[in-house]
């Protein structure tokens, strides 16, 4: 069996869509309606999420990541550090250059509606998204060239070209996974989410959805009857309804977001906590193109030296995060070797200013300028991003550089990071599964438009053929390829790792081993029983 090189498309936030703002739930207030019936309580997993589900069709891009995960399977799973593991195939061979994947599905499973799943019904379900150009932004579909069927439990997939990243695009939340033939219309139109994931829907509202495990599951069936996800929109709500017994779990970053002073409050009052070291890193971006100082690498190390990573980390994560000076975790595949963590040196950052030329107080001044820059914030981002961007500006001013702090809201991010009306801004890697090639090209590829995520760093003449080798390489050079990318990213000081997001979850007594997922986009309901 032949596994080919872990590539992932570099859109993915083209299709994040903002949680609603709903009015506030009360701390104070402990009722929330219930999908179940209180003699079923002991059988159901209660799940807080931040927003309703919403349409759930597998193939669209605007249901809930994590409630769609619960019913709707791919082929491959991403596991944990990167690893791929079947799911409904159990083989898959890439052949003829890396242009087909020849597949092997797995043996009696079903639909949630009995409709067998076989070569027929992944046919059926490609055909509803692959090689269309609203999905082109995954590599999969822009290189679609058609399907083999061979017989019920093979089917062959072709492609113009060999495909960098595949198993990983087909081990996505959506459009990849599978929906039953017979839950759409005559005219072909999705009706209802019927699958072949463990779970079942039972309800759907604006307050919440039910659903009961599904007993003709192939795979390893939860061991309780029914998962309840019920809609808290407001974080000081989740967190009441947790502490009250209503929700057995909150967090993540995309099923109900728990901040990680309210994770240590719970704590703090004897609530089981769970924080992991994340997929993502935050990073902080410098762009030379508005700003003439920092065309100079020694501006940027100075600048680099003179953050304080720890004090980030106890303002915006209470000291959960850990800093770093690498672009990706160890957990993400093929992440590279280990930087050191750069550490505040005030005087070192003076030194390297005044080599660069820039000399005088409190500014610094070159050819009659003053060292002054910008530094672009969104709470709506990142929450508490204002409150670093302080710290910063005390920092550097240390240094002799003047910081000025412009707050935006979400949509006027989006329009002015991808039009590079920044100096410097606070960016966020996109995680698992889209890793290592997602941000590696989305944001440093100057000629891939990546919509709304904007570009940590440009430079053409030497970045992009370091990226465009990476993409290009063979398997066994992937590592060294990429490497080339993290050593000229780190050698210039182009960007200024700060830290890798945790992921924080909070759970009741009754939920036992609770293991947090892969990727923030699944929902975690593996492995946990409840006790009495």
């Amino acid at each position: 069996m032949t596994n080919i090189k872990e590539f992932m498309p570099i859109d993915r936030r083209l299709f994040l869509s903002g949680v609603s703002k709903f009015l506030a739930v009360s701390a104070a207030s402990s009722f929330i309606p219930s999908i179940v019936s209180a003699a079923e309580l002991k059988e159901t997993l209660r799940i807080a999420i931040a927003k309703p589900a919403g349409d759930l069709n597998p193939h669209k891009y605007t249901g809930l990541w994590g409630v769609q995960d619960l019913l709707f399977e791919p082929l491959v799973r991403y596991g944990h550090h990167g690893k791929i593991e079947p799911g409904l195939a159990t083989e898959w061979v890439v052949e003829d250059g890396g242009k087909r994947l020849k597949l092997t599905l797995r043996q009696g499973v079903t639909f949630h509606d009995g409709a067998p799943f076989d070569a027929k019904a992944v046919d059926w379900n490609l055909k509803r998204w692959i090689g269309l150009e609203a999905n082109n932004w995954m590599n999969s579909s822009r290189l679609f060239d058609g399907t083999e069927i061979v017989d019920d439990r093979h089917i062959n997939i072709r492609f113009k070209e060999p495909v960098l990243g595949l198993l990983q695009e087909l081990a996505y939340v959506r459009p990849v996974r599978f929906l039953s033939p017979q839950s759409v219309g005559s005219d072909g139109a999705y009706k209802e989410p019927i699958g072949t994931g463990p779970w079942r829907q039972l309800s759907a509202s604006n307050e919440g959805s039910g659903f009961e495990r599904y007993d003709g599951y192939w795979g390893d069936k939860p061991t309780y009857k029914n998962l309840e996800v019920k809609v808290l929109p407001d974080s000081r709500g989740r967190v009441a309804a947790l502490r009250a017994g209503d929700v057995d779990l909150i967090g993540g970053a995309f099923v109900s977001p728990l901040t990680a002073t309210e994770a240590q409050s719970l704590k703090a009052a004897g609530v089981d906590v769970v924080v992991e070291p994340g997929t993502t890193t935050m990073v902080m971006a410098f762009n030379p193109d508005r700003v003439a100082a920092l065309k100079d690498p020694l501006v940027r190390k100075a600048i680099n030296l003179g953050i304080d990573r720890d004090a980030i980390s106890k303002v915006l994560y209470r000291g959960l995060a850990e800093p770093t000076g690498n672009l990706f975790s160890e957990v993400v595949p093929l992440s590279g070797k280990r930087y050191e963590v750069p550490q505040r040196n005030v005087e070192s950052a003076k030194s390297l200013l005044e080599k660069a030329g820039w000399v005088g107080s409190p500014v610094r001044q070159k050819d009659g300028k003053d060292l002054a820059i910008e530094i672009v914030v969104s709470e709506e981002q990142v929450p508490g991003s204002r409150s670093v961007a302080e710290v910063m500006q005390s920092e550097l001013q240390e240094l002799g550089i003047a910081l000025a702090i412009r707050s935006v809201d979400h949509a006027s991010r989006h329009s002015d990071i991808p039009e590079r009306k920044f100096d410097l801004a606070f960016f966020q890697t996109f995680g698992a599964p889209y890793e290592p090639f997602g941000t590696v090209v989305g944001l440093f590829l100057s000629t891939y438009d990546n919509g709304v995520d904007g570009k940590l760093f440009i430079d053409p003449e030497n970045l992009d053929p370091l990226v465009t080798a990476a993409m290009s390489a063979p398997e066994s050079e992937m590592q060294a390829a990429l490497q080339k990318v993290y050593d000229w990213l780190h050698d210039n000081d182009a960007i200024a790792p700060l830290l890798y997001v945790p992921g924080i979850w909070a759970h009741s007594s009754r939920v036992k081993g609770f293991d947090g997922p892969a990727t923030e986009y699944d929902m975690p309901y593996k492995n946990i029983t409840l006790s009495e």
